[in-house]
């Protein structure tokens, strides 16, 4: 399945807040410059956040963080034929600065600050109030100016509340902060729409209109990791999505990856996962077969 990038920059508001109603949640691996904050009010299924693959459920709460890849699989039921099922959720989409730039260096904006450097993960937020989640809810049906003053008050207290888990591991951070670069997004959509191909650090540093080398010790400074690697945790990530989908074998699936053979795929896994393709599959089958 193809990464897509997807566009809401046409969105005249400072926040878009959608309550979605579909018989399924749309099966797209995507991510956008936007963080994302994300109430599940009907359905089941699992739920990928990088390489966190989850069990999702109705009274979930995730805040992801900007151009992290990521989607919500419903249960193989809510494919069928069978319009007593609904998938609902809400979904607010915003930019960091959706209040200009200084709104950040607001001594008082901290908290939400280091809330947005956590989102990088996602996160996923335990034991909220329910008085809370309607508060997220009933956003939708507020002005622009009531729905983004309240926006603030519910970014600040997710920012203190403290029963919380970070999602995807820290090496598989979607986002590319290279000092030099005003184009990161077009190097991020490049990386994610080409992680299955040879990807040429000649071509990557010229994205960002870098010498190789200069781009390649930048990488390395901002990441703490070399560029390939990078690369194959992304990978990784996606492999191990295509594993628990157990659609194809693992060959097939270390081509789909971007590894040209089997020996380096298996490798590479070991490596980054600390099991086999094998083991971890066995490791998350439960997920496939609670689907079933």
């Amino acid at each position: 399945m193809k990464l897509h990038l997807l566009d809401r920059s046409h969105t005249a508001s400072a926040i878009s807040v959608r309550k979605n109603s579909y018989a399924n949640f749309l099966k797209i691996w995507h991510y956008h410059p936007e963080l994302e904050l994300v109430v599940v009010l009907k359905s089941k299924g699992t739920r990928f956040i990088g390489d966190s693959i989850k069990k999702f459920q109705p009274k979930d709460v995730v805040l992801i963080g900007k151009n992290l890849p990521h989607m919500w699989l419903n249960d193989p039921k809510y494919f069928q034929e069978d319009k007593n099922l609904r998938a609902e959720a809400v979904a607010i989409h915003f930019r960091e600065d959706f209040l200009g730039s200084t709104f950040l260096q607001l001594p008082e904006i901290k908290p939400i600050v280091a809330l947005f450097k956590k989102a990088e993960q996602g996160i996923q937020f335990r034991n909220l109030p329910e008085a809370f989640l309607q508060a997220i809810v009933k956003l939708n049906d507020e002005t622009d100016f009531n729905k983004t003053h309240q926006f603030i008050g519910i970014l600040h207290q997710l920012a203190l509340h403290d029963d919380f888990k970070l999602l995807a591991s820290s090496g598989y951070v979607a986002s590319l902060r290279l000092e030099e670069s005003d184009l990161s997004n077009k190097v991020i959509a490049f990386i994610f729409n080409n992680f299955n191909k040879d990807i040429d650090l000649n071509t990557v540093a010229d994205i960002v209109k870098m010498n190789p080398s200069a781009f390649s010790r930048s990488f390395k400074r901002v990441h703490r990791k070399t560029f390939s690697k990078y690369v194959n945790e992304i990978r990784i990530g996606y492999a191990c999505k295509l594993l628990i989908e157990n659609e194809l074998n693992v060959a097939a699936i270390a081509y789909e990856s971007g590894f040209n053979n089997l020996s380096n795929f298996n490798r590479q896994f070991k490596m980054i996962k600390s099991m086999s393709p094998s083991a971890y599959l066995k490791k998350h089958s439960k997920y496939t077969k609670e689907s079933i």
